[in-house]
């Protein structure tokens, strides 16, 4: 079977909450392709408060927790997908503490 389309990782992106200082900072870099899936993993024991522009506050992740957004999954193929912009920038924000968040990123290649 031939397929049309693959879905690749970006390399992994992490932040050490031990560097949190209460002010939003960059999670990795911005992102390198349209996204089609994204997952952040907070594996701190604080809670993580999420921005795209750096200033305003547009998600949240609990200590010890994830979240997951395909952004994809129910997009009908005769409309067109749904991506997250490639250069997208994540940032994080929290109390200082123990433990690293992570954010992974799935994009779809045409072949």
């Amino acid at each position: 079977m031939a397929y049309s389309r693959k879905l690749l990782y970006e390399t992994l992106r992490s932040r050490d909450s031990a560097t949190f200082t209460g002010s939003y900072q960059t999670l990795g870099g911005p992102l390198l392709h349209p996204c089609s899936l994204i997952k952040l993993v907070n594996n701190s024991s604080v809670l993580v408060t999420i921005s795209i522009d750096g200033i305003s506050d547009v998600d949240v992740a609990p200590g010890t927790s994830f979240w997951l957004y395909d952004v994809t999954s129910d997009s009908p193929p005769e409309s067109g997908s749904i991506f997250i912009p490639q250069g997208t920038q994540y940032y994080v924000k929290g109390s200082a503490s123990t433990g690293l968040v992570y954010l992974v990123v799935q994009y779809v290649q045409q072949v």
